[in-house]
């Protein structure tokens, strides 16, 4: 499973690709109840064709009619669903009562519409994020974001600036039970999942696991990987193996990248044990090694692989829709 968004940009540049006019659309703002969250993307062609989500149903109808009346003809327009607009008038409110802002980009075919979304699809796949800036009624610019930027939008005025980084990553150093429910759980919810496993038997397992094809796997010492590689602000690192030497150093190496979520398996007194040695072989100061979510995830009383595979990615999920 592909994260929405990445499955948006690569339909729409396939599209662009075989000579398609696209209209991406991006939810912008979000008043009271609404399905999306700002950032959601979808795309479509005049022909019915589309792909990813701005709500329950609703207003991809209502879009997708207007758009094969001819409507949306500017290169950039701002869309209000759920009340009335001095300069569009949908037909279509939300049954939960919210509003919700959709930009509207108008990319015909050409070699400056392919740029683009590919720009886009090299920042949401990691490589390169990038910084959008629409004016309404013309055509977005865009430009490199610094490494540290994280995933934002504003709206002053006429202008409009989208920075789009890589999706959530989930990096799981070491397979083990509970690590392949983490999988299933995080592919679910439109994570991109990486492994690092370099050991012969749990390698074995890993490729043998349904979802194979849909994970990323590196075949290293996990906690090697991160020295040399590091991660995006994006990223949650957990190691689950109950094995020192491999959690120990992950949770060393982890601590000196951007992840916003990092932990480890472990009783509280295992936990405890390791927060010694780490404090004993590193000077990382009781503030950093707070960074360490150990026993990790929500005291939900878990028991099995999966119920604590669950309440990890649930603490997962609260700490990134709650970080400032």
């Amino acid at each position: 499973m592909k994260t929405l968004d990445l499955l948006v940009i690569e339909t729409a540049l396939k599209w662009s690709l075989a000579g398609e006019t696209i209209w991406l659309c991006t939810v912008i703002h979000t008043y009271g109840s609404a399905p999306r969250s700002p950032g959601a993307l979808f795309a479509a062609t005049k022909s019915g064709q589309y792909v990813g989500s701005l709500s329950g149903g609703c207003i991809e109808d209502d879009f997708l009619a207007k758009l094969k009346s001819g409507f949306f003809t500017n290169r950039s327009e701002l869309v209000v669903y759920g009340e009335m607009s001095e300069t569009f008038r949908p037909t279509t409110t939300l049954p939960c009562g919210g509003t919700i802002d959709v930009l509207v980009e108008h990319l015909p075919a050409s070699n400056e519409a392919m740029a683009y979304l590919t720009a886009m699809l090299q920042s949401i796949k990691g490589h390169q994020s990038i910084v959008k800036s629409i004016n309404i009624g013309e055509s977005a610019t865009y430009q490199p974001a610094d490494h540290s930027a994280k995933a934002n939008i504003s709206h002053c005025g006429n202008t409009i600036n989208i920075t789009l980084t890589s999706c959530t990553t989930l990096f799981i150093a070491g397979i083990s039970a509970v690590g392949l429910y983490c999988i299933d759980f995080a592919l679910s919810l439109g994570f991109s999942v990486i492994v690092a496993e370099d050991r012969p038997e749990e390698l074995r397992q890993i490729r043998a696991n349904p979802r194979f094809s849909q994970i990323t796997l590196i075949e290293s010492f996990p906690a090697q990987y991160l020295e040399i590689n590091g991660v995006s602000k994006e990223t949650a690192i957990i190691s689950l193996t109950h094995d020192p030497r491999i959690d120990d150093f992950t949770m060393i190496a982890a601590l000196e990248t951007p992840a916003f979520y990092i932990g480890a398996m472990g009783s509280k007194r295992n936990s405890e044990n390791r927060l010694a040695r780490l404090r004993e072989c590193t000077d990382y100061s009781d503030t950093i090694l707070k960074r360490i979510h150990a026993p990790i995830g929500l005291a939900i009383g878990s028991k099995t692989p999966a119920e604590i595979a669950l309440a990890i990615m649930a603490d997962i999920i609260q700490v990134k829709n709650t970080q400032k």
